[in-house]
């Protein structure tokens, strides 16, 4: 069995590292030799922070045995998305691009954690630039499933979830532009949260498509999520699309049970393309929470059907845009050192330095960008988010969340969609809406089939993340699964 001091809940391990019942140093101990035993199989690490962890951790049980006052996070190993900077630690971005980039300062979020004593022990893998739904287009390999190491891990957080699902951390950043923290935390049968556009500090997360993506955190349960988010969020003046609020304290919200929750259940989510295990998966949490005495309905949002194809042409915008400035001349990968020749080097530089995949999604934004095609594209699918935002303004005047599934399908096998972008993209048709609309939503752990994860995906009005935490906590007491199955839970 997993070691018996990893399996205790987060907010259990803080208090009894705070009262030396457990030291900080056991604690990272154990959690690096798990991921020397289990991660050559998962790959769910880039960068491991052995030494650097190990002092922290000793640091914190002698001030704790001093008496001194620790933080919110003290002596939990945490592990951060290598797009998130983390100062002296490389900062891949899952690129040949990037390979030796050092980053030379903190992220806001990375901050936030060091000043509440949480321990940073390593950078996860990625979609190269976090472009991807399976962390299979990453220079230094593909991440497996934790349940099943046939399968993708989701993505492009795939990294974070991994190490969370397989015991590797006890709780982990993602960031999330379209999916890519609740596509994860689905296929490893994690807890996942996307927060509101503004709620987060975007500072020092490296740039895919800045109007829609998001740092968020995963755990193995929604209390441990809460945990991490009452760390992270507020407001950045680093960071001008950081909301100026006062932030949102998350930790207590459990103690009140959650009463008169309407519940919204959107058509268009349960359409063509959902498997049938997937879709009998969702209603049976539903009807569960519907025997508690909460009342669902189903409602309708018309433009979401649009939502995939106007999030892709302003992603891709977007991040042709923000890759321009890799040209391997000041930073990063160079191919041809001693050329003078700007054209050329330029040119071979990000023929070689990026993947295959990232070059795609450059030149589908260049186009949609370009002289001709910027109002027919890009302007049209900015307009299209707006009428899409509308939607779900309606339907929140009407339910408190909105209840959908979180993917499509189950983990698909590594390699089945890489030569398909078409339907790779397709899986992400669930997520999208959310980044467009700019709201906050969650993805819980909800059932399995033929041992594989499924997640239910939780939506709330703008800031309301403490209804996402609430009904996520509701759904998840009330729903059982058998996590002994996974293949590397009994390692």
């Amino acid at each position: 069995m997993t070691a018996r001091i990893l399996d205790i809940p987060v907010w259990e391990v803080v208090k009894k590292i705070a009262n030396q019942e457990i030291s900080s140093e056991d604690y990272i101990s154990e959690t690096l030799e798990r991921i020397q035993k289990i991660d050559p199989k998962i790959n769910a690490y880039i960068t491991v922070i052995k030494e650097a962890s190990l002092d922290k951790a000793l640091e914190l049980d002698k001030q704790i045995r001093q008496g001194k006052t620790v933080g919110r996070l003290a002596g939990l190993p945490i592990a951060i998305k290598d797009s998130i900077c983390v100062k002296n630690i490389k900062n891949t971005c899952g690129s040949r691009m990037l390979e030796n980039f050092v980053a030379p300062y903190n992220a806001t979020v990375a901050d936030k954690i060091i000043r509440e004593d949480g321990i940073i022990i390593g950078k996860t893998n990625l979609d190269e630039f976090a472009m991807g739904t399976s962390t299979e287009h990453s220079y230094f390999g593909a991440t497996r499933n934790p349940w099943d190491s046939s399968k993708v891990p989701g993505g492009s957080s795939g990294g974070s979830a991994a190490s969370i699902a397989s015991f590797e951390a006890a709780l982990a950043l993602g960031s999330d532009t379209g999916g890519s923290i609740r596509s994860p935390a689905s296929f490893c049968s994690v807890v996942g949260l996307k927060p509101t556009y503004g709620a987060v500090s975007r500072y020092g997360l490296v740039s895919y498509s800045n109007s829609l993506e998001q740092i968020g955190p995963i755990a193995r349960d929604v209390r441990s999520t809460a945990i991490l988010m009452d760390c992270i969020n507020g407001h950045d003046i680093r960071d001008s699309t950081s909301k100026n609020t006062v932030p949102q304290r998350f930790a207590d919200i459990f103690k009140n049970t959650v009463k008169n929750l309407k519940i919204g259940v959107p058509n268009e989510f349960f359409g063509e393309g959902v498997q049938k295990e997937v879709h009998k998966s969702i209603w049976n949490v539903i009807h569960k929470i519907e025997k508690l005495g909460f009342h669902y309905e189903k409602t309708t949002l018309p433009l979401v059907k649009y939502a995939l194809p106007a999030y892709y042409i302003i992603a891709m915008s977007e991040a042709s845009s923000n890759l321009a400035r890799y040209d391997g001349l000041r930073y990063g990968f160079n191919v041809l050192k001693n050329n003078l020749n700007w054209n050329t080097t330029f040119s071979k530089n990000r023929r070689n330095g990026f993947g295959d995949e990232v070059r795609q999604r450059i030149m589908l934004g260049t186009y949609t960008l370009s002289a001709g095609y910027f109002d027919q594209y890009y302007l049209k699918a900015q307009k299209i988010r707006t009428l899409i935002k509308q939607d779900f303004d309606r339907a929140f005047k009407k339910f408190d969340i909105l209840v959908v599934p979180s993917m499509p399908i189950l983990p698909f096998a590594l390699g089945e969609k890489l030569n398909d972008p078409l339907s790779l993209y397709m899986c992400d048709i669930n997520t999208v809406p959310a980044n467009l609309a700019g709201i906050p939503s969650i993805s819980i752990p909800c059932g399995l089939s033929s041992g594989l994860p499924i997640g239910v995906q939780i939506m709330a009005p703008p800031f309301r993340e403490d209804l996402l935490f609430k009904a996520g906590y509701l759904f998840e007491e009330n729903v059982t699964i058998d996590k002994s199955v996974g293949e590397f839970t009994n390692v």
